[in-house]
């Protein structure tokens, strides 16, 4: 089976993400919730694809500034439904924005989505998936487990002979910490 650590360097769009993103611990909310909602975005689709919409869907979310997401009413979900730039499923589109009003939610009891985060860890998969099925939508064992992956919550995101492991391990992800 071949891993993230051989198919990603050199690609335009795996490349950068695998070099300076995927398993660096993430402090903001904004940019947590811009990693959630990718994945969720991913499901039954390739990552390359998300990708390649990335910017597209930065833009169409604002940013994936929390607080605008969580305000979205019809007009906005009819905005995004017909948004050829991201993923225009129904389902998805819903679960990013009601996460959003969710993550406000968690931000007003723990004062942000890392301090939740942090307040859970350290869990295994298993209970991380039923945590998050309680608390989100749309969020399986391969989402959650991609997204803790990618924000440095669970460990396997690089190799360890990886280059960027020992980046990652300097920057103490919260696997790190056990």
């Amino acid at each position: 089976m071949s891993h993230y650590c051989d198919l990603a360097p050199g690609h335009p769009f795996h490349g950068p993400y695998h070099d300076h993103e995927y398993g660096f611990p993430v402090a903001d909310d904004d940019t947590l919730f811009e990693r959630l909602a990718l994945e969720i975005n991913q499901a039954g689709l390739s990552w390359l694809t998300v990708l390649k919409k990335r910017d597209a869907f930065q833009a169409a979310f604002e940013g994936f500034a929390v607080d605008r997401v969580a305000a979205y009413g019809e007009a906005e979900r009819a905005r995004l439904l017909a948004d050829a730039g991201i993923i225009r499923n129904r389902l998805k589109v819903d679960a990013v924005i009601h996460n959003a009003g969710v993550i406000q939610a968690l931000r007003a009891e723990h004062g942000s989505f890392r301090t939740w985060l942090e307040a859970h860890h350290p869990r295994s998969h298993a209970d991380w998936v039923k945590l998050f099925k309680r608390t989100f939508r749309f969020t399986g064992p391969e989402i959650v487990g991609e997204f803790l992956m990618s924000s440095g919550f669970l460990p396997g995101a690089h190799r360890d002979d990886c280059p960027v492991q020992a980046r990652i391990l300097a920057a103490g992800p919260a696997w790190q910490r056990g």
